[in-house]
Parts: C-alpha cells; sequence; structure tokens
C-alpha cells in the first residue's frame, strides 16, 4: 500500500520515524496470539509464545529508543487503559490464582507503555492506518500461501471446513478479524482518494475471499455496520461518499433477492435453528458464567487475567470475559473507554480519518458480543487505539521565541565627528 498510497497526509506525518512502523508490527504481531489451528509444520507453543513476546519486548524497547525523553499525548483512552490495571492486578495477586495470571499483567503493562511511547506521533494523519493495513496484509498473505501449501490443513473438518492458518496458527475469527478491517480501512482510503485504485483492490478482493471462506458472521456484519456509519459520516462532504453509499444500497438489495438462498446457507454454515438461535454454545457458557457463585471480591475485582474461557469452554463476549476476569470494576473502565472514544468522533468535523476512527469503533463495539479482547493485549485494543491516533488533533507548531532587541550603544559626538 505505500507505493499506492498519496502523500498529501495531515501534518505531523513528515515528523514519524519509520521505525514507528516496526513498532507497530511488532504490537500486532504479539496480538496474533499462541493458540489455534493445527499448522502444516506443528510449531511448539513454547516457541510461539518466545516469538509473540519477543515481538512485545522488541516493541517496547524500540518505542523507548525513539522517545527517550518520555513525550506523550494526552489521552483519555489511554488513561482508563493504565487505570484497567488496577482490577487486573488485585485481581491476579491472589495466591490461589497462578502465576499465569502475573505474566498476562506484565504482558498488558509492556503493551500500555508502548502505546504511550508511541502516542507521541499521533497527529490525526493516516500514518498508523497505513502500518495497520500493511501488517495484516501482510499476515494474510501468509494464510494465503498456506492454503496454497496445504488446503486440507488449511481447511480442516473440526473447524467445519472454514479457512485457517495452516503455517501459523490463527482460528476463523482471527482471519475475519484482519480481512474486515483492512477491507473497511482500504475501502475508506479509496474514497478519500489516499489510494489508487489498483492499489485497492490488490487489498481489497484477496482479502474478501479470504473473509468469505472463514464464514465469521460476526467480522462480515461489523465490515459491513462499520462501512455505513463511517461513510455515513462522510456522506454530507463527499461527493464519492454518496455515490459509493447509492451504488451499494443498489448493489445490496439485487444481492438479497438473487443470492438470499445462497446468503441464508452461508450465514447458518449448516447450523439448525435452535444452533443459531443460542449462538453456537455461547449461550449456555454465558448463563453458566452468570449463575457461578462469587465472593464480594471476585464480583468487584474479578477472578484474575486468564485465557478467557470457562469451565473449559471459550466464553467469546468481551464484557462477560472483562467481567470475570477485572470484576464491575473492569467493566465500567471499559465501557467508558469505548463511550469516551465515540462520543470524541462524533464531535470531531467530517473528516476522513474520523471516518476511519468510527469503521474501527463500531467494528470493535459490534464485535464484542461475540468476541473477547477488550480487556487484554488484543487485536481489538490495537483497533482502538488506532482510532485514537486518528482522533487526535494535530500538534500545533511551537511559535519562535521573541528576538531580543540589543540596545543600541551611544556614541558620543565627537567621535561621529
Amino acid at each position: 500500500m505505500e507505493g499506492n498510497v498519496k502523500s498529501g497526509a495531515a501534518p505531523g506525518t513528515a515528523g514519524t520515524p519509520k521505525a514507528v512502523g516496526i513498532v507497530w508490527a511488532c504490537l500486532a504481531l504479539n496480538t496474533l496470539g499462541s493458540a489455534g489451528a493445527k499448522t502444516v509444520v506443528p510449531l511448539p507453543r513454547s516457541l510461539i509464545q518466545m516469538v509473540t513476546m519477543g515481538a512485545l519486548v522488541t516493541a517496547f524497547a524500540l518505542a523507548l529508543a525513539l522517545n527517550p525523553r518520555l513525550r506523550f499525548r494526552p489521552s483519555a483512552f489511554l488513561f482508563l487503559l493504565t487505570l484497567l490495571l488496577v482490577p487486573s492486578l488485585i485481581s491476579s495477586v491472589q495466591p490461589d490464582v497462578g502465576f499465569g495470571a502475573l505474566f498476562r499483567c506484565a504482558r498488558l503493562t509492556l503493551f500500555i507503555g508502548t502505546l504511550w511511547l508511541l502516542s507521541r506521533w499521533w497527529d490525526g494523519s493516516l500514518t498508523f492506518v497505513r502500518y495497520h493495513i500493511r501488517m495484516y496484509f501482510a499476515v494474510l498473505v501468509l494464510v494465503a500461501a498456506g492454503l496454497v501449501v496445504s488446503p486440507g490443513t488449511a481447511m480442516p473438518e473440526y473447524y467445519g471446513q472454514r479457512l485457517v492458518g495452516a503455517l501459523w496458527p490463527l482460528t476463523p475469527p482471527q482471519i475475519g478479524q484482519y480481512a474486515a478491517v483492512i477491507i473497511g480501512l482500504t475501502v475508506l482510503l479509496l474514497l478519500g482518494r489516499r489510494t489508487t485504485g489498483a492499489g485497492a483492490v490488490v487489498v481489497i478482493v484477496p482479502s474478501l475471499v479470504l473473509l468469505a471462506m472463514t464464514h465469521t458472521r460476526t467480522a462480515t456484519l461489523g465490515l459491513l455496520i462499520g462501512l455505513v456509519l463511517a461513510i455515513g459520516s462522510l456522506i454530507l462532504t463527499s461527493a464519492a461518499a454518496r455515490r459509493f453509499f447509492a451504488w451499494a444500497v443498489v448493489c445490496a438489495a439485487v444481492c438479497a433477492v438473487v443470492f438470499s438462498s445462497a446468503l441464508r446457507a452461508w450465514f447458518l454454515r449448516g447450523q439448525s435453528q435452535e444452533n443459531f438461535a443460542n449462538l453456537t454454545g455461547r449461550a449456555k457458557v454465558w448463563d453458566a458464567l452468570l449463575a457461578a457463585p462469587r465472593t464480594v471480591g471476585e464480583e468487584v475485582f474479578g477472578m484474575g487475567l486468564g485465557d478467557k474461557s470457562f469451565d473449559g469452554l471459550p466464553i467469546d463476549n468481551s464484557w462477560l470475559a472483562v467481567y470475570d476476569e477485572q470484576g464491575l470494576v473492569g467493566v465500567t473502565i471499559v465501557a467508558a473507554m469505548v463511550i469516551v472514544l465515540g462520543g470524541v468522533a462524533l464531535l470531531r468535523p467530517p473528516s476522513l480519518p474520523r471516518a476511519c476512527a468510527i469503521f474501527l469503533i463500531s467494528y470493535c463495539a459490534l464485535s464484542s458480543y461475540t468476541e473477547v479482547g477488550l480487556g487484554d493485549a488484543s487485536a481489538y485494543l490495537l483497533h482502538l487505539a488506532l482510532a485514537v491516533s486518528l482522533l487526535a488533533a494535530p500538534a500545533e507548531a511551537t511559535p519562535p521565541p521573541p528576538a531580543v532587541e540589543t540596545p543600541r550603544r551611544r556614541i558620543p559626538r565627537w567621535a561621529r565627528r
């Protein structure tokens, strides 16, 4: 995307060191996780954790080297995210929780610290959007390579022949999330004339194919609803957005009529109506989690950072996962983060960075119902951090100090003659 994106970004882009992109890529690499599908060459989980944690340590060290004077941009989002460490630590230091919770707290602390160090270069430009697209498009290229190398491993039976990572352990929801996010951001860049049509096609078309192969309903709905809200914020100021929105409505209506049966079959994924109604068994896990007995301390501060599961089953809901691990205090802080971001986005004047931020915020808010990640270091927090960088006001140039007039030396009259 770098060669296809126009360089006319907001002020401050030229002052961002190129190494900042490496830091952002390392943060994204850390959020890929270590658990997922079976790969062509079995990778030990310890090796994957070493790579992902090494990427986080590298990101923090490099960000510290780039910002040695510790200059930060004020951010309510980062303040609330830092405040989330309080219930995380309180619940994780309990003796019966285990060392894993403290390790996850340390990981979250490094993740937040790196974001603070990067906030110096958050100026409302599209610089970090380009970093985001490049990194996750590289991940999708790796997924596509695994599909070519071993189609059977990439679309296994135990996942209902949904696309998984065959070279790196990635689940269908992860791949669908990455594809949906870069599709939405690239569409908005195209509408804002910040990329060429050829460059957009190179990113959008393969990503759409991979998204369809994952059969991920949450990512698909998040992409569609997020784009509707983002493009809707540009309708009053952009003729290209109005044309795109009109054509999208017409095409969606035609597809809904012509391909209704195929779309319904894809959406159901071969499930029964009953299984679809309880969200593929998620509702049963949610009911059991809410009905489990808890002490007052566990109700308020949670039970410590874990693997986002309950009785060995995935929770698959960000709000319930935060409630389980960080209690009601954590839920309140995460809700404040989302509300603050949404409020700031609504108060900003219409612009392309604002539209990208609205897309990311709405996508994360919708996905939080069936995905986890808002309370721990994850791709969803990285999406929201990107939205914060887009909503940040450009830093004002520091005016030069006023020139001090040197008093003129008085020359005696005889010397003038």
